[in-house]
């Protein structure tokens, strides 16, 4: 039988059609073996023309010293990073040749032995601009260029510890990623209220970093870069669409019982034949309304990552890692979005069963990788990659903005007292 099998199988290299098929592929190969090549070597060629215009590049490393008063609400940081949404890709030669990409900037707040400090990373040749916006909106700041302070450390696994993650929302795709984290807006602080009737979210996460003890740190990084439309649009071969937003309107139009492709209100009952008008409850108003504002404003791709990092005898699990997930609850909102730790991120993935990791060695390698994305400020590209989120300008002043006085934590770096220009009638 085996062998009748084998007569039978080796009979259809004898047939026409057979040899028609690989007369075509021998014709077909070099066509086959280029698009092979291609999809191969095209990522490789992205990422080595992309690396070569990174390093071609000066970036530098802005302290801001908060003013001993700040009475402006966190709009006035909004209004600052509404200057530097930058969607400009470049030319296709410039992207796909020269290696040009949109520019990105990380937004931190480190924590040095409990010193809290505020940087802003960018490229060398556009920190005038972003200085001159804070210039603007925060009269009596300081910025000075500071030494990179992520410089300084170097993992040892003998004698240090560290436990970091990327952020991501409460909601995924599924669940709806689309509905706004808690803001400033819904803290009041858009009216501007008395400093001891701000409700400040910051504060929390600034109280955190301020209890830091000696032989620790905390670094947090808010890596922003220009959202665009990037997606093709159903149908279209070359039109693009930013699913961000659409998906964004088609949940308005869900909420709503409208349909999404006519806009009109009320969805027929295919039951009784008649249009059901919709009946909205106060807290579905609130979501409508938010999510419609959050369209109204400029977009970011975000990465959000935080490390805690310190000396074995001074690490305390308990408090860094606790705090690190607890300081961002502050933002979250159960009928709408918030943010938590992604587990599958750097160290967060290790719960400590030996079983799981040999000797520790993916963790030491992850704990080595996570320092080098950190000082690179890698996220949007390689050689460190992580899963953005899209916020707002509004979203994104939340969480990064110079807080007022009810901010008390005594370690928060301030400029001790207020200047003022001199008298324009001095004597000569």
């Amino acid at each position: 039988m085996f062998e009748a099998f084998i007569q039978q199988f080796s009979g259809l290299y004898s047939t026409p059609m057979f040899q028609q098929a690989v007369q075509y592929a021998i014709y077909l190969s070099p066509f086959l073996l280029a698009l092979v090549l291609a999809d191969i070597l095209w990522p490789l060629w992205l990422r080595y023309i992309r690396a070569k215009f990174s390093y071609g590049l000066k970036y530098t490393l802005l302290e801001l010293k908060l003013p001993k008063d700040v009475f402006k609400s966190p709009l006035a940081m909004e209004v600052v990073l509404q200057g530097i949404h930058n969607p400009a890709n470049g030319s296709p030669f410039a992207q796909y040749w020269k290696g040009e990409y949109r520019p990105f900037y990380s937004l931190e707040i480190a924590s040095i032995e409990g010193q809290i400090k505020f940087f802003i990373w960018t490229e060398d040749r556009r920190k005038t601009g972003i200085m001159s916006a804070l210039y603007a909106q925060y009269p009596g700041i300081e910025i000075s260029e500071a030494p990179d302070y992520t410089r300084a450390i170097h993992y040892d696994p003998k004698t240090m510890k560290i436990w970091a993650a990327d952020y991501k929302f409460t909601r995924d795709a599924k669940k709806g990623e689309h509905y706004p984290i808690k803001t400033y807006v819904d803290y009041g602080l858009l009216d501007d209220p008395k400093e001891e009737f701000k409700v400040d979210p910051l504060v929390p996460m600034l109280e955190f970093l301020g209890s830091v003890g000696p032989n620790q740190q905390v670094w947090i990084q808010f890596i922003v870069q220009a959202h665009i439309k990037n997606d093709r649009k159903p149908g279209h071969l070359f039109k693009k669409t930013d699913l961000w937003k659409d998906q964004s309107e088609t949940l308005i139009h869900t909420l709503m019982m409208r349909d999404p492709k006519t806009k009109v209100a009320g969805l027929k009952d295919e039951a009784t034949g008649f249009t059901k008008l919709p009946s909205l409850t106060k807290g579905e108003t609130d979501i409508i309304t938010a999510i419609e504002r959050r369209l109204s404003k400029q977009s970011f791709d975000v990465g959000m990552r935080a490390i805690y990092v310190g000396q074995k005898e001074a690490f305390n699990t308990v408090f860094g890692v606790g705090g690190l997930i607890g300081m961002v609850k502050h933002f979250t909102t159960e009928h709408m979005n918030g943010l938590k730790q992604d587990s599958d991120t750097w160290l967060a993935q290790f719960n400590g069963v030996p079983w799981e990791d040999y000797r520790d060695m993916r963790r030491n390698y992850n704990a080595d990788a996570v320092i080098k994305a950190f000082r690179r400020r890698s996220f949007f590209y390689p050689p460190y990659e992580g899963k953005p989120m899209v916020m707002n300008s509004e979203e994104l002043a939340t969480l990064f903005h110079l807080p007022g006085a009810v901010a008390g934590t005594p370690t928060l770096a301030r400029v001790p007292s207020k200047k003022a220009e001199a008298p324009s009638n001095l004597p000569i």
